[in-house]
């Protein structure tokens, strides 16, 4: 099974070069300007931009746009999470905290470009 989460993101083109260049997820579709479809494992991220067509762009009936932000997230596992939030902080990423220790390993909250939050997680070795 494929779960899906979708991200509203400001930029297209710069969410793509985030989640693309700096987690290495694959390009699925890019059939429009408001909308990409990307894959990572058996993870799919959809992302829309506000008003960039389909149903996710659309604004709700009493007019709220959609809008990037929030505390729920994504996470991302990785191997060596100090080298990947150094060379992620050299290509000017923005992060929520410091990396975090706790019971099951080491985390720390991302931005991608339009500042939805992505949780980067290192397991605790066993």
């Amino acid at each position: 099974m494929t779960a899906s989460v979708r991200y509203i993101v400001d930029d297209l083109d710069a969410a793509i070069a985030f989640y693309a260049g700096q987690l290495a997820f694959d390009v699925q579709m890019h059939p429009s300007p408001g909308f990409a479809a990307l894959v990572s494992g058996d993870l799919r991220l959809l992302l829309n931009t506000p008003g960039g067509g389909g149903g996710a762009g659309q604004a709700m009936a009493d007019g709220t746009p959609p809008q990037p932000g929030g505390w729920n997230r994504i996470q991302v596992e990785v191997a060596d999470l100090d080298t990947t939030v150094e060379r992620m902080r050299s290509d000017g990423v923005a992060f929520r905290s410091d990396i975090i220790t706790g019971r099951g390993g080491r985390q720390i909250i991302a931005e991608d470009p339009s500042g939805n939050p992505v949780e980067l997680f290192e397991p605790a070795q066993r």
